[in-house]
């Protein structure tokens, strides 16, 4: 998909926003809602997308609504390296089909690295074990300030 287009309702974080499709939450807020990648490109990867928002990438969406997304986007981060203890964290964010970006609902990418530890391809590895997905969120929640 371009940059360009209508925002579709039946995607599947939107489903997840209204309870229609599973996930494995982390945090939420009254702005933002983190849950764990199904599909991680490394261990803890956390997705953070906006709670009220029908912005399909980044340079769509509302400038009052960017703010809290990005303390959101923060707070989660903070909150993965201080249970994990990654070298580093990547966060990163796609805008249209030649960035890489495959669910067309703005959301950011927290994916922890480790030295001599290779990125995995997104759902390259697969699908990850539910019970694993779950204890990393409760690890990574039990951090958030």
């Amino acid at each position: 998909m371009s940059l360009d287009g209508a925002y579709d309702p039946a995607n599947i974080f939107a489903k997840i926003l209204r309870g229609e499709a599973p996930c494995v939450r982390v945090f939420e807020d009254e702005h933002v809602f983190a849950f764990m990648d199904v599909f991680p490109q490394s261990k803890g990867h956390t997705l953070v997308i906006p709670k009220h928002s029908t912005a399909r990438n980044f340079l769509e969406e509302e400038p009052q609504v960017v703010g809290p997304l990005m303390l959101g986007v923060q707070r989660v981060a903070r909150a993965v390296r201080a249970a994990l203890k990654p070298d580093g964290v990547m966060i990163s964010q796609f805008n249209g089909a030649a960035s890489g970006q495959t669910v067309y609902h703005l959301h950011f990418h927290i994916i922890p690295r480790w030295d001599g530890v290779p990125l995995g391809r997104h759902a390259g590895g697969g699908m990850a074990d539910k019970e694993e997905l779950k204890a990393l969120a409760a690890e990574i929640a039990a951090k958030i300030a």
